[in-house]
């Protein structure tokens, strides 16, 4: 079944000029996107993306970094697009992420990490909304 999925190029993605070739590998590893744009969310809109992890400790670090810079939002669309996505990503620390992985060739460290991906079919579903509307969808 053809899943969607939400993706986001993070700010030292874009930073480092390695958008290209994130997508070009998502795109070469058969995802279809479906919405893409470049933004460059406020302190608060990174807030209420990542409201989720607001009282971990990593929650001020991470909302800082995500308004730090221009990224990527993406919806992608394959079978099995979750599970898929995050096995291309590879483990959030580059230092355990397999060869081959996003994170493994393009991340510096636990928190910049260069890539985020839904990690199940009703979150994927709250962050496309977060980003897109039905109409912006193809």
């Amino acid at each position: 079944m053809v899943e969607r999925t939400l993706t986001i190029i993070k700010p030292d993605g874009v930073q480092q000029r390695c958008a290209g070739e994130i997508i070009a590998m998502i795109e070469k590893a058969g995802f279809r996107i479906a919405a893409a744009r470049l933004i460059h969310m406020t302190r608060a809109e990174a807030q209420g993306f990542y409201a989720v992890h607001r009282e971990r400790p990593f929650f001020s670090s991470l909302t800082e970094f995500m308004s730090s810079g221009p990224c990527i939002p993406m919806v992608l669309e394959a079978e099995d697009a979750i599970k898929r996505l995050r096995d291309l990503m590879g483990a959030t620390d580059p230092a355990q992420a397999a060869e081959g992985t996003i994170r493994k060739r393009f991340a510096s460290n636990i928190e910049k990490n260069v890539i985020h991906g839904s990690d199940a079919t009703t979150t994927a579903a709250i962050e496309i909304r977060y980003f897109f509307s039905e109409l912006e969808l193809t």
